[in-house]
């Protein structure tokens, strides 16, 4: 398929104009015209591109992309390195940021809850992003941090009493540790994310609601790669993950 019907067919399923992000979604870097293979990965670093690009990929599709509202708009040193990289080789890079964490099916959120058995009963926060569920039957705090471990394949960071029955959970990957007051408020027996901050050991102990770190990576791993195995069964594409582990 052509890159710009690639781009344009990304943009209508992750309704990416709906969303108000802290970077571009779409195409970041401009390759060839034409994509045969697709490698997707988490982050854009440079052993991500270096596999990639190894592998043949004519796109890379990620979750963390470049040009952050936050960060020097200068293309140099790390940035400039793998930008010229892409350049280089032609190859195109494409980021989904908040778009592909909500998406209700391919989602980060999405494909998180339903690795930990979690049926989805709504939502909430900033641009409706973060979930709210329940566990299919009720486990305690010991039980459900072993299940997360087995499929993050890390140990999470628990901060509650290991011995407390728990059903009601809410849910958000990544860096989301600044949505488990409005969890609370919502009834949730615990809140699962990426990371944790000083202020959500506070909170947890005072409130009893159980807070839960399995990682920012770890819990963003899964929704690029049903992007990239969605597009290569609607499209005859071959796709490929590459996985950096990253302890954070």
């Amino acid at each position: 398929m052509l890159l710009n019907e690639l781009r344009d067919y990304n943009a209508s399923l992750l309704q990416t104009n709906l969303f108000k992000d802290c970077c571009p979604n779409g195409v970041q870097v401009e390759g060839r015209a034409e994509v045969r293979r697709i490698a997707s990965g988490v982050t854009a670093s440079q052993q991500v591109l270096d596999a990639a690009i190894t592998w043949g990929a004519d796109a890379i599709l990620v979750h963390h992309g470049y040009f952050w509202r936050s960060e020097d708009a200068a293309i140099t040193g790390i940035k400039k390195r793998r930008i010229a990289e892409l350049l280089r080789h032609d190859v195109s890079l494409l980021a989904y940021h908040l778009p592909l964490d909500a998406h209700p099916e391919l989602g980060n959120n999405a494909q998180l809850g339903k690795l930990l058995g979690l049926a989805e009963q709504g939502r909430f926060g900033e641009q409706n992003i973060a979930c709210l569920g329940a566990l299919a039957q009720p486990k305690t705090v010991a039980q459900f941090a072993r299940q997360i471990e087995k499929v993050m394949r890390r140990t999470p960071q628990v901060i509650g009493d290991a011995t407390k029955t728990i059903r009601n959970i809410a849910w958000c990957s990544g860096g989301a540790q600044g949505y488990f007051e409005e969890a609370i408020a919502k009834g949730a027996d615990a809140f699962v994310t990426g990371e944790i901050s000083e202020q959500s050991f506070h909170l947890a102990n005072e409130s009893g609601v159980t807070f839960i770190a399995a990682g920012h990576h770890a819990t963003e791993r899964h929704g690029i790669q049903a992007l990239g195995e969605h597009l290569a069964e609607r499209f005859g594409l071959e796709h490929r993950f590459f996985d950096q582990d990253n302890p954070a």
